[in-house]
């Protein structure tokens, strides 16, 4: 029976079992299973290495462990190369294990407009953030990068050809890339540059973190009149594109679309 998974530290929350569940019965693939791999930092590479003998086809790859990733890879796409990190994983003979990024083409299509000539401020300086700013970059925009950590936020601009910025500025697109408000939504925006109040100085707001209820940070966007993107539009798109990579077939994703949204973490 082939299996799949999400790996991450912590996972549970994750909708990406019930999203790829769902897809996996509407394509008829009966003996597939989608699981949660809780990973700690520690034990991640020896666990990745691990799981084609396993008989694990594929795995999806999450915070904190998307740099990582790309690291215990032995063959990457050209994207996930340029970008440092991975969100997907395949399985192969001889311990062979392939990475590609399905992050960063993910958020360009859950966006409700091309980002070509606009100005964009990614929070964040891990995997989903480097992939935000690599695929606003390649589309177009003009991207500046913050992150709590000055040291990492001007690493990832060097290595992407980004600005690096040490507080919020004004911008068409803001992107939440850091793991603000997840366990908590009351210390949102003590652990972010911006303010409830203030995020009317961005067109469009997304949030990668997506919790029951939604976030602190989309609502206080739709309070304040901005557009906003949840996070998990951005899973489905970047869960098709891993299902597809995987199966070879047309990912379903209304059927991703509509577990995502139904499934309640516990």
């Amino acid at each position: 029976m082939p299996r799949l998974g999400v790996l991450g530290w912590p996972v549970a929350h994750s909708r990406s079992p019930a999203m790829h569940n769902a897809a996996l019965a509407a394509l008829g693939l009966a003996g597939w299973r989608y699981q949660h791999l809780p990973v700690p930092p520690p034990l991640f590479a020896e666990t990745v290495r691990a799981l084609g003998p396993a008989g694990f086809t594929g795995a999806n790859v999450t915070i904190p462990h998307k740099e990582a990733a790309l690291a215990v890879a032995t063959d990457a796409s050209p994207a996930a190369h340029a970008i440092g990190a991975a969100n997907t994983l395949s399985f192969g003979p001889g311990g062979a294990i392939s990475a590609l990024n399905t992050d960063a083409p993910g958020l360009v299509a859950a966006l409700p407009a091309a980002p070509g000539g606009k100005r964009a401020l990614v929070l964040g300086a891990g995997g989903s953030a480097r992939a935000a700013a690599w695929a606003l970059r390649e589309a177009g925009a003009e991207v500046a990068v913050w992150n709590r950590t000055p040291e990492r936020a001007r690493a990832l601009a060097a290595d992407l050809d980004v600005r690096a910025v040490r507080a919020a500025e004004p911008a068409d697109l803001l992107v939440n890339c850091t793991a603000a408000g997840l366990a908590d939504p009351g210390t949102t925006f003590k652990e972010l540059p911006v303010a409830a109040d203030g995020l009317d100085a961005y067109a469009c707001v997304v949030d990668l973190v997506y919790r029951v209820g939604g976030t602190a940070l989309l609502d206080a966007a739709r309070r304040q009149g901005c557009s906003v993107v949840d996070g998990i539009e951005v899973l489905v798109h970047q869960g098709a594109l891993s299902l597809e990579a995987w199966t070879g077939r047309e990912a379903p994703i209304a059927a991703m679309a509509q577990a995502a949204h139904d499934d309640v973490p516990h």
